[in-house]
């Protein structure tokens, strides 16, 4: 006979789970946002620094947890094992790069929107990722859903004359990303770190070529700001690891969807239009992740 979890534990799990998750979108949306306001800087200096202050800083709170020591562990025993991985996770590597340097420089130009209307888009591309990649049956709900994101898109791409590029990147370039790790069974934080890693000779040089370098004229307020987006990156990460756990899936997956609507507000917060006629765009969009959320839930009663 299984053991059960207790029903006020598991309660009690899911609401730590729901306050890791919420705090973790929170977060991004304050690194987006900070971003946004370091008027002056460069954004490949600003992923520099949140490269070499997030690697630490993930280093040094991850051996704090047991299961944060196993992770870091196997990515050591599996490099060590099968070297031939290695250029596997330095593509991994440059894929999230890319990822981490687009969330620093939309804000800075006028792009976050696009951004935004990318981590909106996401959670339908990989549902299609699982539909043509793996074989996946999508099902009413799932099926209903990329209908509805399908008129948004449709709307979008009329309107505008076709999908932002930075949408682009995020929508196709994440699901791609996490293909990959997935592939070569990276998909953990540990792998995130060993990402990081590979990434620090650039983020180095980012930092020592920009126009403030280590001991620039930025002043105080400068420094911590793009201190503060390397740091917050890094426990960002760590929560949203701990919500994955805490949380049912479908729950999870549900506060998931709060991170694109922070973006967009802090998009509109930053001076970008949002038209009204942008309506016809989220709504729909909106209502393919609530039945994304309804699919979630009625998987998780199966």
């Amino acid at each position: 006979m299984s053991a059960q979890v207790p029903a006020a534990v598991a309660a009690g799990s899911a609401g730590r789970g729901a306050a890791a998750s919420l705090t973790c979108s929170a977060l991004f949306a304050a690194i987006f946002l900070i971003a946004g306001l370091l008027h002056g800087w460069g954004p490949e200096e600003v992923f520099g620094w949140r490269v070499v202050l997030t690697l630490p800083t993930l280093l040094l709170v991850l051996p704090w947890f047991r299961w944060g020591r196993a992770e870091l562990a196997r990515v050591l025993h599996r490099i060590r094992t099968k070297p031939a991985l290695v250029p596997v996770g330095l593509l991994a590597a440059a894929l999230v790069g890319v990822q981490l340097w687009l969330f620093m420089w939309a804000p800075l130009h006028g792009m976050a929107l696009s951004v935004s209307f990318g981590y909106f888009l996401l959670p339908l591309a990989m549902v299609l990722v699982g539909r043509f990649l793996f074989g996946e049956k999508l099902g009413l709900w799932r099926t209903l859903a990329v209908a509805a994101a399908a008129l948004g898109v449709l709307h979008q791409t009329l309107s505008a004359g076709g999908l932002a590029w930075p949408t682009l990147v995020v929508c196709l370039g994440y699901p791609v990303y996490f293909v990959l790790r997935a592939k070569i069974g990276f998909d953990t934080l540990g792998a995130f770190a060993a990402e990081l890693l590979a990434l620090l000779p650039l983020g180095l040089y980012f930092i020592l070529a920009g126009p403030h370098g280590v001991h620039g004229t930025a002043g105080p307020g400068g420094y911590v700001a793009v201190w503060s987006i390397g740091v917050l990156g890094a426990f960002a990460m760590i929560l949203y690891l701990l919500a994955s756990r805490l949380m049912p899936l479908s729950l999870f997956g549900l506060l998931g969807y709060v991170e694109p609507v922070l973006l967009v507000a802090v998009a509109v917060a930053l001076g970008e239009a949002l038209e009204p006629s942008a309506l016809l765009t989220y709504l729909p969009i909106a209502g393919a992740l609530v039945l994304l959320a309804v699919d979630g839930f009625v998987q998780a009663r199966r």
